[in-house]
């Protein structure tokens, strides 16, 4: 920590808990991706994995391609659709979805990273799993992917991702949703592990806090070079994809950056290093806001109308 002397002490305990955050994300992926490898033996021996390449694949084993999750590899946010199926549950009320959807589309539209709003958001989603087991959260996360999510995954991007698996090469997600929701995303796809937020937990069971902060923007940097470091990578014939501004930090550490869907700010820092860029949308404005797919959810609407009447005084 002694690098950090010249920050500020608030800027060096934000960097702090980035770091902390990122390396906490990174062993947890590497756990996943552990498990993942160890399933994978298991089906092998029972024979039923998924039948080998017809031509070998050789690739560089120093190279890996890390892909944001939200509006990237899926339209809408992840932790919103991981909402939408807890409610489904009964594990929260309306007026607790009218709020969580609030927070989620004043983000998206204000555009804004207002440090309270943050901590609001985070206390929100981590008030509603406290006390309740991993495993359970784990097994519901199976049946809302089925339910909300894998209808909504990008065709061009989840084909990007499959060329990094053929070309021999392993493949993140790495994300602010929870570690949890991005593994069981990552298994579905096929695709190596997860670098996500992880929210602490003490026997099994989460206790309402996250360790380090959210994995975002310089927080998924931190995660990606410990990842790297970890597994022997090197960063500059790595790959990385993402939509948002906020993950400029990530895509530069990486030789081989790309803009996939990306927001105007991020439109622009792509175009003037002449980034690869790759649009998948087709309603070009309404995905540009990045607003909820659950938009149809009575109580959001309200929520939408003000956060756009916010956005148009800010301007």
């Amino acid at each position: 920590m002694a690098a950090l002397g010249w920050l500020t002490p608030r800027r060096r305990s934000a960097t702090a808990r980035s770091v902390l955050a990122g390396e906490a994300a990174a062993e947890a992926a590497r756990k996943s991706s552990q498990q993942f490898e160890a399933l994978d033996a298991l089906e092998a021996k029972d024979g039923t994995a998924t039948a080998e390449p017809e031509f070998p694949v050789t690739g560089d084993d120093r190279a890996a391609a890390f892909f944001d999750l939200d509006n990237t590899v899926m339209q809408g946010a992840a932790i919103f659709h991981f909402g939408r199926g807890l409610y489904k549950r009964k594990f929260f009320q309306r007026r607790e979805l009218a709020r969580f959807a609030w927070q989620q589309t004043w983000f998206r539209l204000a555009g804004v990273e207002d440090p309270d709003h943050m901590q609001d958001v985070r206390e929100s989603a981590l008030s509603i799993v406290k006390g309740h087991r991993v495993s359970e959260l784990m097994s519901i996360g199976e049946e809302i992917y089925d339910e909300y999510m894998a209808d909504r995954i990008w065709p061009g991007t989840r084909a990007l991702a499959q060329a990094h698996l053929d070309a021999g090469q392993k493949v993140w997600l790495v994300t602010a949703a929870p570690v949890e929701t991005a593994t069981i995303i990552a298994r579905r796809l096929g695709l190596t592990g997860a670098l996500g937020t992880v929210a602490e937990s003490v026997e099994g069971v989460y206790t309402g806090r996250l360790v380090g902060e959210p994995l975002h923007g310089p927080a998924k940097a931190e995660a990606v070079r410990a990842l790297a470091h970890a597994e022997g990578l090197d960063l500059t014939r790595c790959a990385a994809y993402s939509d948002s501004h906020n993950d400029i930090p990530m895509l530069s550490l990486v030789g081989h950056p790309y803009a996939i869907n990306p927001d105007t700010k991020l439109r622009k820092h792509a175009r003037a290093r002449e980034w690869r860029l790759r649009d998948y949308r087709t309603g070009r404005k309404a995905a540009k806001v990045g607003i909820p797919a659950a938009a149809g959810v009575g109580a959001i609407a309200g929520g939408t109308a003000a956060a756009v009447a916010l956005h148009r005084r800010r301007r």
